[in-house]
């Protein structure tokens, strides 16, 4: 039976199974234990799992994300949570010169199966320095692979499988969705990494989006939808792998396709996403393809223009029509 429950309680009990299931798991980070989390993910499994599992981290993103690569490539399964995005850059000489190459430049000789978890997007009034989705950026690693939850399923499941990988996993959670609710069924046969969800079917539009943005879509479908326009919903899910199959095969379907993503547009997940249907199903569209991504521009802290800087349902509405041909 499915129980209804948060995005964080979903993360966090996969994190507990995990745990419980193998004591090679362990989670460290800034304030995950103590504090438990930044986001409150981690609250109270300092006391189930103690501090050898659940390990408080000096602020130093590098040394912590390289004592994760180091004990991964010697048996154990870390989960490395990096407290928001934009502090995954303190630590990128590790996440791309060796976690993501050690397999290569080794010969096939170490796997480094790491997870690193970290909280993305926009939309808290944070600031330009802490409101960033560079997804896409490390979607251009080779040796990595990007996940992007946006149900409460996902949260839950995508950890699962990011542990069972051989190689490393980075998952990007946006921390408006920590408090959404949804049903989660732990029986379930979760969906693989690389899959996309065609989350809702539509004959006349593809709309392609990931995480957050996939409920302003749904949003904006529910306008479109008293207009007669129906449209195709597809939840990417992961961005490296991207799925390229479920895509293409829905653009046969609906011959047009707007896509929907939270980074700037210029070197943006969205443009590699068009190039590859550009390659792969040119001649199935109908009209040009569109995009809806963040305004070029350091997020805003002042809310009204935070809100219209990002993607929402209002300008995914426009953006159909203009693509429709329709006013």
């Amino acid at each position: 039976m499915d129980n209804i429950i948060t995005y964080r309680e979903a993360v966090r009990e996969s994190i507990r199974k995990a745990m419980q299931e193998d004591e090679r798991v362990f989670l460290m980070g800034e304030d995950v234990g103590h504090y438990g989390g930044c986001f409150a993910v981690s609250k109270g499994l300092l006391d189930e799992f103690t501090d050898k599992r659940i390990i408080d981290t000096p602020l130093s993103e590098s040394a912590f994300t390289g004592a994760g690569i180091g004990a991964a490539m010697n048996g154990m399964r870390p989960i490395v949570e990096i407290m928001t995005v934009n502090f995954s850059l303190l630590a990128l000489d590790q996440i791309m010169n060796n976690a993501a190459t050690l397999l290569y430049m080794s010969g096939g000789q170490f796997n480094v199966p790491l997870v690193i978890r970290m909280a993305t997007g926009g939309g808290k009034q944070l600031g330009a320095q802490h409101s960033h989705s560079l997804e896409g950026w490390f979607a251009h690693i080779p040796g990595l692979k990007v996940l992007t939850p946006a149900t409460v399923q996902d949260a839950y499941d995508m950890l699962t499988l990011a542990l069972a990988d051989p190689d490393p996993v980075l998952i990007f959670e946006n921390s408006l969705l920590y408090n959404s609710k949804g049903s989660l069924d732990t029986k379930v046969t979760p969906l693989a990494i690389g899959k996309a969800q065609v989350y809702k079917e539509g004959k006349d539009i593809t709309i392609l989006t990931y995480g957050i943005n996939l409920f302003k879509v749904l949003e904006a479908v529910e306008s479109l939808e008293k207009e007669g326009i129906a449209v195709e919903v597809i939840d990417l899910r992961s961005l490296r792998p991207l799925d390229d199959e479920t895509i293409m095969k829905s653009i046969k379907k609906t011959h047009k396709v707007i896509i929907v993503d939270e980074g700037w547009k210029s070197g943006s997940i969205s443009a590699e996403i068009m190039a590859r249907i550009n390659e792969q199903a040119f001649y199935e569209l109908d009209t040009p393809m569109a995009r809806v991504c963040t305004v070029e521009v350091p997020l805003p802290f002042a809310k009204h223009l935070e809100d219209e800087a990002l993607p929402h349902a209002k300008k995914i509405v426009d953006v159909v029509k203009k693509v429709m041909g329709v006013s």
